[in-house]
């Protein structure tokens, strides 16, 4: 007769050890944060590290994020989240001293298909290097990794194969799980929650490629001067941060046809807010659910109809988008002093429609296809 085996084991499990005291600070701090106080900084990096370290329970971390959004997070508990994650990011180096991000914070809970990604293309057929930074969907449909995956776009990993994809394609996408390790620790809760975090504010804050300009799409404008402050201290050159007003107090993060779009920016050290729209850039004005999006998959196919020529408000939102990354990236300047030159800008709009229009867009999208066609993220 066969013994029996016994009762199997689980398997075990490393768990960071948490000390009481460690206990009683994070008590300590609910109770403040329940009663709206904010946190003071070194109090707010100390909670963030230990997020970081996977010292905090999934329990705890999804009350203390509640908490902070209800509350309403601050600039400096901003500050010492992005603090947190740069001090254990796995930075890439060697990348065009030009290379710029395109992305948003997400988080503003109107689905629409991915402008950003779309304008990276426009923009690296037009010579400007590209580093984008950008993750699947978290509080939305569809992220920027979501709809890459769907065009067939690997994400490299490896420092010498993202150095050079940017050197043959002029863009390289760069998967933030594989350069944050430490935010595998929030990632579960933040699916579970469903709504934005302050951890949608941190993302474009913590590009792996050190690149120093940047055009940043925020859901409340209330953030723009914060984030762009923090940029600045960071090192970033040139820094706009937009915010589009769709009405009915919604706000998009990224420069809309539907209404006026604020503007923080940094420019030449110095930072202004400005009001730029859709008619100073020649285009004519479309509500936000123009360019509703759905599905990777929807998105994908929208975004792969973009690159082959097609019109409409998802073309014109990325033209303007791209015409405003022209002058970030240094190549198009659209500020004349303090004021906005709008031939400028329109000139801009016709240099991102010209590569939609010859194909050089979708020949980068081909490019980065063949690539990475041996390395799946």
């Amino acid at each position: 007769m066969a013994q029996s085996s016994g009762p199997s084991r689980a398997p075990v499990v490393d768990v960071p050890a948490v000390d009481a005291s460690a206990i009683t600070d994070f008590r300590s701090m609910m109770k403040d944060l329940l009663l709206g106080h904010d946190l003071p900084l070194r109090v707010a990096e100390g909670i963030f590290g230990q997020v970081m370290d996977g010292q905090v329970p999934d329990i705890r971390l999804a009350a203390f994020l509640t908490a902070l959004h209800m509350k309403g997070e601050t600039a400096d508990e901003l500050r010492a989240a992005v603090s947190a994650i740069r001090a254990r990011m796995i930075g890439v180096t060697g990348l065009p001293d030009g290379a710029i991000d395109v992305c948003g914070t997400g988080g503003d809970g109107l689905g629409t298909f991915n402008v950003s990604t779309a304008v990276a293309f426009v923009l690296a057929a037009l010579d400007v290097p590209v580093v984008k930074h950008g993750n699947r969907a978290l509080s939305s449909h569809s992220g920027a990794t979501d709809v890459l995956l769907e065009l067939g776009v690997g994400l490299p990993d490896g420092h010498d194969d993202i150095r050079a994809q940017v050197r043959a394609c002029r863009v390289a996408f760069l998967a933030a799980p594989n350069h944050h390790p430490a935010l595998r620790h929030v990632g579960q809760v933040r699916r579970e929650l469903g709504f934005r975090t302050i951890f949608n504010l941190v993302g474009p804050l913590c590009n792996p490629g050190h690149v120093r300009r940047q055009l940043v799409g925020v859901f409340d404008p209330r953030w723009q001067r914060p984030m762009v402050e923090t940029l600045r201290d960071e090192g970033s050159q040139c820094v706009w941060s937009v915010s589009g007003d769709c009405g009915n107090n919604r706000w998009v993060d990224e420069l809309t046809l539907a209404g006026e779009n604020r503007v923080c920016a940094l420019d030449g050290g110095v930072i202004r807010e400005r009001i730029v729209t859709a008619a100073d850039a020649g285009l004519s004005p479309a509500p936000i659910e123009a360019i509703a999006g759905g599905t990777p998959r929807h998105n994908a196919h929208a975004l792969n109809d973009l690159l082959h020529g097609a019109r409409g408000a998802y073309r014109d939102t990325v033209l303007l988008n791209a015409a405003v990354a022209l002058h970030v990236a240094g190549r198009g300047h659209i500020i004349q002093g303090d004021r906005l030159d709008i031939a400028a800008l329109r000139t801009n709009v016709a240099l991102a429609a010209s590569v939609l229009d010859n194909g050089a867009a979708h020949a980068v999208l081909q490019a980065v296809r063949e690539c990475r066609a041996d390395r799946p993220e």
